[in-house]
């Protein structure tokens, strides 16, 4: 049997609150109202539905990254063995920001986030010591932060 998925139809004016709560999701109703010119029952009705629906995942922050100690960003492509080489405690590291699977000569790319040179260079080694069944890495260093979104 096969399941169906069915997606939400995200209309003009979802758009536009979605637009809104990107640049600000502290923004009262009222304020995500008068800028959209919708009524803030609607407005409040449209978000909890982009909720409900999955459209929203969740509300969060996005951080400076010079003023946290996350100013030095490694993109990192790794080409594995056969076998599974990431697991939950790789993922839950907190240099770890984002993994995402790629086509191509590597199987992941990763966006780490480190205070210094010094601090990717221990992480790095430990990595590679710790995962045996990585075959090779390419690491890319940010030389700047063009445009960043959480």
């Amino acid at each position: 049997m096969v399941k169906l998925i069915e997606y939400m139809e995200v209309n003009i004016k979802d758009t536009k609150i979605i637009e809104i709560l990107k640049q600000d999701s502290r923004l009262p109703i009222r304020e995500i109202a008068k800028r959209t010119k919708i009524r803030p029952s609607t407005v409040h009705q449209r978000i909890q539905k982009l909720i409900e629906n999955g459209v929203i995942e969740k509300f969060t922050i996005k951080l400076n990254n010079k003023e946290v100690g996350e100013n030095f960003i490694v993109l990192m492509l790794v080409k594995g063995s056969t076998t599974e080489y990431i697991d939950n405690k790789f993922l839950s590291n907190k240099h770890i920001k984002e993994v995402f699977g790629v086509t191509g000569e590597y199987d992941l790319l990763i966006k780490l986030k480190f205070a210094s040179v010094d601090e990717f260079h221990e992480f790095i080694l430990k990595f590679r010591k710790e995962n045996k069944e990585v075959q090779s890495t390419l690491t890319m260093v940010a030389t700047t932060n063009l445009k960043e979104e959480i």
